[in-house]
């Protein structure tokens, strides 16, 4: 798999995508060491870079920055708790699914949470300037990708795949930011 040409495709036609995912073998291992890693890497170093060495303007007009080994350790968090959070929102997806019409399938939820994640984790590329941290909202984009990807890989019937995916992404926004204020709390960083 080439993750820059996944990622890509998943962006510009998540449903075409998502049709060629569905006929593909990968089990959750090889799915996680060849896009996870890859991917939720960006929002913990660009927010380490952001923090550490630009920095923010404070109110008194100084620059402020998160000393190296704070912004480090964050970052590290940040990115642990990212592919993590992958893992808990497939477990979600593939509890809940049955409710909502669909199957219970471990593979194919992984495969729906990591792909819904790209934009989220490409928006972390705007961690880097604090002024631009807004645009991280851009990552709600991953709601229209999982919408269109739950009928063909949880088999999710069309009727009922909006109203899962609003459901998995409050769930998602939820955990996101439970890490982001926990890394925030304890290591002074921007989290993602």
């Amino acid at each position: 798999m080439n993750a820059a040409l996944r990622a890509k495709s998943i962006l510009i036609d998540p449903r075409a995508e998502w049709q060629a995912i569905e006929r593909e073998n990968d089990d959750p291992a090889y799915v996680l060491t060849r896009y996870v890693t890859l991917f939720a890497i960006i929002p913990s170093l660009f927010g380490f870079i952001g923090a550490c060495l630009i920095g923010a303007l404070a109110q008194s007009g100084a620059i402020v920055r998160t000393p190296l080994l704070d912004g480090l350790f964050g970052a590290i968090f940040g990115y642990v708790t990212a592919c993590a959070s992958v893992l808990v929102i497939a477990l979600v997806i593939q509890v809940l699914a049955p409710l909502f019409g669909g199957r219970r399938n471990f593979d194919s939820a992984f495969k729906l949470a990591v792909y819904s994640f790209t934009p989220v984790w490409l928006a972390g590329i705007f961690l880097l300037l604090p002024g631009l941290h807004f645009l991280v909202l851009l990552g709600f984009y991953g709601l229209y990708i999982l919408w269109r990807g739950l009928p063909p890989l949880a088999k999710v019937p069309n009727e009922m795949s909006l109203t899962f995916a609003i459901t998995i992404t409050i769930g998602a926004a939820a955990l996101i930011y439970a890490a982001t204020t926990a890394q925030h709390t304890i290591f002074g960083t921007p989290g993602f």
